[in-house]
């Protein structure tokens, strides 16, 4: 069974879940289930990033110490992936301890292949805590900000830390950039870092002084000083010691086969991350996919910058299956989008109440009119034939061999649920049942919608697993839903299930 390790951002801990986490974690999900139903060995990580100045400081103004704000946090973000269907096999945080072992180990291990690429160094520069990082100056607005975090005022930093030579590694970046371009996807995320790369890199931080809520830096400066560990040296190795990094066997599970992030973060993931895994003697992982932003009303979603939505009740607003669907089928997952309540409500009517829902709503309720309840038995017509271009086009976009296109897929199937309802209105199923010379012709048009829809049923069934699993009882499928695999799809046939129409699907808004 071939090995799929899929990895998410970890979230920082200084608030509660948004609806950009919801986005990545969602997709993310949504991949893992359709690769677990191509018979893949899927292992999904994702967690929390717990160390830093900004979790000490917003920890301290709450007046708790920082475990316990951790502890919090954490429980909330487990809480809303649980709200989410999140499938997640492992939930790992920066705070374990197994994890500091690891990332003292890897760190060492750098030291060791490569002892020049560890050195210590004075420092003075402008330190942004929202991205717990330093900003060059095409990083800084015409005001001195960051621009990512347009709020927060740049810290002056001075200071001598531990710093990790990365320029040694910028002809071996271009050089995977140019030869492996799948490495870092999309194409444009891909030419920002090689742009970045043109300019020429500079050498990063690798330690802090005076952060005590850090892994410490396992190498003591040439003063005896002990440092904290620089909070992306302890956040990016967390995708290796979830593997169990040092102890034997993580080579069972490494490398990622897909890194996904946001692309604010892509250069973390496609420069210092390759080059800190290279230096350490390493496996890269295969690819770092870099999705978008979901904006509302134009402005990206930021806590600091006030531009919030409450995804709980988002959530709520329709359930958990219906805001994982419109949220994919709306934000391109190789770019920015927009969320409103008003396009909201309209693509749940249109696609889900209106579309998928009344057609399988119109069928079940036929066959339990006309036969029964029992689907006939009947050969394939000639028009589901058109199906098998959107079929493909539907496993283009999702198995990863020409991006992680997810928006692409439901649009696949959403073109299947249009061909069938128009199917449904230009046979008249209704009318043929009025004539008993047709019952042939009425069993062929019902074998069909009812084989359709639960095609549907199993294609959307990484976007909606709860929903889909409900109309997949109703339809009489076998009765493992999750064991069904997508290479069994050409032979689908739901000739002799029992169906059993139930309530409405997709209620329509009131």
């Amino acid at each position: 069974m071939p090995r799929f390790y899929l990895t998410t951002a970890i979230d920082y801990a200084n608030g509660d879940p948004h609806l950009g986490h919801a986005l990545e974690k969602i997709g993310a999900d949504v991949i893992a289930r359709y690769r677990r139903r191509c018979g893949d060995d899927v292992h999904l990580l994702i967690g929390m990033d717990e160390h830093g100045q900004k979790v000490q400081q917003t920890a301290a103004k709450a007046g708790v110490p920082p475990q316990a704000f951790t502890d919090e946090i954490a429980a909330r973000f487990q809480s809303m992936w649980a709200k989410l269907g999140i499938s997640y096999d492992q939930f790992i945080r920066t705070t374990e301890a197994h994890h500091k072992a690891g990332v003292a180990a890897l760190i060492r291990r750098i030291a060791a292949h490569n002892p020049d690429d560890f050195y210590e160094r004075s420092y003075t520069g402008r330190y942004c805590v929202g991205c717990e990082a330093f900003k060059q100056d095409a990083d800084i607005d015409a005001d001195g900000k960051c621009v990512l975090h347009p709020t927060r005022v740049l810290e002056e930093v001075e200071e001598r830390n531990w710093f990790f030579r990365l320029s040694k590694y910028q002809d071996f970046l271009r050089d995977l950039l140019t030869t492996n371009p799948s490495f870092c996807e999309p194409e444009s995320r891909r030419n920002e870092i090689l742009g970045l790369l043109n300019q020429g890199l500079e050498d990063v931080s690798a330690s802090r002084a005076r952060l005590d809520w850090a892994v410490p830096f396992p190498l003591p400066l040439s003063n005896g000083e002990t440092q904290g560990t620089y909070v992306w040296f302890d956040a990016l190795p967390n995708y290796l010691t979830a593997t169990g990094f040092p102890e034997d066997g993580f080579e069972q599970r490494w490398p990622a086969d897909l890194h996904i992030i946001g692309k604010d973060i892509t250069r973390f993931h496609a420069v210092i991350w390759p080059a800190m895994l290279h230096a350490a003697g390493l496996p890269l992982p295969r690819q770092v996919w870099a999705h978008g932003f979901v904006q509302l009303g134009g402005e990206r979603f930021s806590k600091s910058a006030g531009v919030k939505l409450d995804l709980g009740e988002a959530i709520d607003r329709f359930g958990a299956d219906a805001f994982r669907y419109v949220l994919l089928r709306e934000v391109p997952f190789d770019g920015d989008g927009n969320f409103s309540w008003e396009r909201f409500e309209e693509r749940y009517t249109s696609d889900l109440a209106n579309a998928f829902g009344n057609l399988a709503s119109r069928a079940m309720a036929m066959v339990e009119k006309y036969c029964d309840g029992v689907v006939p038995r009947a050969a394939r017509p000639d028009e589901e034939a058109a199906d098998e271009a959107d079929l493909a086009a539907y496993h283009a976009a999702m198995h990863g061999e020409h991006g992680w296109l997810l928006h692409d897929g439901l649009t696949a199937v959403y073109r299947m649920t249009q061909r069938a309802n128009e199917y449904t209105a230009a046979t008249a199923p209704w009318t043929v049942a009025k004539d008993p010379a047709r019952r042939a012709e009425l069993e062929v048009i019902l074998a069909s919608l009812i084989r359709r829809i639960a095609r549907q049923t199993l294609l959307l069934a990484p976007f909606m697993p709860t929903k889909t699993a409900q109309v997949w009882a109703q339809l009489g499928g076998p009765a493992d839903f999750e064991a069904q695999r997508y290479d069994a799809l050409p032979s689908l046939d739901a000739g002799g299930w029992t169906v059993t129409k139930g309530d409405p699907l997709f209620p329509r808004p009131a």
